[in-house]
């Protein structure tokens, strides 16, 4: 029998999928005991879990290295009318490249992306997007929603335009954010109970008796 520990639902990524075909082939006994995760406690600010589609990761950029591909993945879930759940990118225990070549154990500060880091550079990427003439996925005025700290008592949920986002301080970590797609109008009234400001939902367009988009 092994032991692992985990802050979330095991099976959520295939980590520990691979240790249990490991274990299995190995002849070795395992047990489950599931978890929480942000994968399912997102549900708190009122998103139904099964209008989300794909789930993306936003990493920290680099002044050599600004990935967009999480983007596109965004624009694949809208089109669908679906909402992105962004896992924040976290470094820790991360070297810097003169430690990591002189082999010296020294790590640099951990770092936690915060909603307003993640919607800053979703605003950039924007607008890179809008000079060269591409179909947006998303705007500035896209009804997004920040969490903060999820299941702790001092959780955080801020809903609002993109724009806002940016400039909203939702606290210590850990931080996730939501792109919406379609809203349903029970989701709405949800979101209102955590705007960010009393007109965050205001341009919202309603597309059938049902349905909201931003």
């Amino acid at each position: 029998m092994f032991l692992t520990l985990d802050v979330s639902f095991p099976y959520s990524a295939t980590t520990h999928s691979d240790l249990v075909l490991r274990a299995v082939n190995a002849g070795i006994q395992y047990r489950v005991i599931h978890n929480a995760s942000i994968m399912n406690a997102v549900g708190c600010c009122g998103l139904q879990l099964y209008n989300f589609g794909e789930t993306v990761s936003i990493v920290f950029w680099t002044d050599t290295w600004r990935p967009e591909s999480f983007y596109d993945k965004i624009k694949k879930n809208r089109d669908l009318g679906m909402h992105t759940l962004c896992l924040l990118d976290i470094k820790v225990k991360e070297q810097s490249m003169e430690n990591l070549m002189r082999g010296r154990k020294i790590y640099e500060p951990p770092r936690f992306m915060t909603v307003s880091q993640a919607a800053e550079q979703l605003l950039e990427i924007v607008q890179n997007r809008r000079e060269r003439g591409d179909d947006l996925a998303i705007s500035e005025e896209t009804i997004c929603v920040g969490l903060a700290r999820v299941g702790a008592e001092d959780q955080v949920i801020r809903a609002g335009t993109l724009r806002q986002l940016a400039s909203c301080d939702l606290g210590s970590p850990l931080h996730s954010m939501i792109v919406t797609g379609h809203l349903h109008p029970l989701e709405v009234d949800m979101l209102r109970l955590s705007a960010a400001t009393p007109d965050a939902l205001q341009d919202l367009r309603m597309t059938d008796s049902s349905t909201y988009t931003s």
